[in-house]
């Protein structure tokens, strides 16, 4: 049996990479759909909040407290009816073959598998399980005495550099069984994953948005194209 720390990591984002669209968005939109916002009041803004992110201008901080704010005031059991139905829904059928049929792949040649998402870890856990990745990576969400989400991000934000930060944490908390990130692959379609795709020894560009497929044609990186 090949040792944890002989495995290859495969890394993967998740949002435009194995999923066509984002999580976040979707799920905003999902819940103005269901009536639990406004579209007034909430589609305006997260439309911007996306397109801050698509350009890369918006900060980490703005861009997840944002969505952080969608959940707060419900307990994870208070969302959880919503939640599976946004995943059944929304989530699976924008899922394709191809996605997982790469990280099929990647099983195969027994690779340790990482999704690393700058999404929140609540609206992510179930998606890691339908693309059978055991290993999640995902922007943390505080809460409240009371059980309940409180509208904010904790620790480091999965975003941009937070993504390094969080995967060399992640590394250096699993003891012995350490795989190098010098040998890892990472699949992103995002401009704001450039630190982490520079971080790894096989950077591949998957549905690139236009400043990383202009990145990856300067540096000589593979382009995937999965959704």
């Amino acid at each position: 049996m090949t040792r944890a720390a002989e495995r290859r990591l495969a890394l993967f984002d998740l949002d435009g990479t194995l999923l066509a669209g984002d999580t976040d968005f979707l799920w905003c939109e999902f819940l103005v759909d269901q009536g639990v916002f406004d579209r007034a009041t909430l589609g305006a803004a997260n439309r911007a909040v996306d397109e801050g992110y698509a350009r890369g201008t918006i900060t980490p901080a703005a861009y997840a407290g944002f969505y952080a704010s969608t959940l707060v005031g419900r307990s994870a059991a208070g969302w959880m009816p919503l939640r599976d139905r946004f995943l059944a829904a929304v989530i699976v059928p924008r899922i394709g073959a191809r996605s997982h049929a790469l990280v099929a792949q990647h099983r195969d040649a027994s690779d340790r598998l990482v999704l690393t998402t700058a999404t929140n870890r609540f609206l992510t856990e179930p998606i890691a399980a339908v693309l059978g990745i055991a290993e999640l990576i995902a922007t943390e969400l505080e809460v409240a005495a009371d059980g309940t989400f409180a509208g904010r991000t904790t620790g480091v934000i999965n975003m941009r550099e937070g993504k390094v930060t969080r995967m060399r944490e992640w590394l250096a908390a699993q003891g012995d069984d350490v795989p190098r990130l010098a040998d890892a692959t990472f699949y992103s379609d995002s401009i704001n994953d450039l630190p982490l795709l520079e971080a790894v020894g096989a950077p591949v560009a998957v549905n690139p948005d236009p400043l990383l497929q202009a990145e990856a044609a300067r540096r000589g990186w593979p382009v995937l194209r999965l959704v």
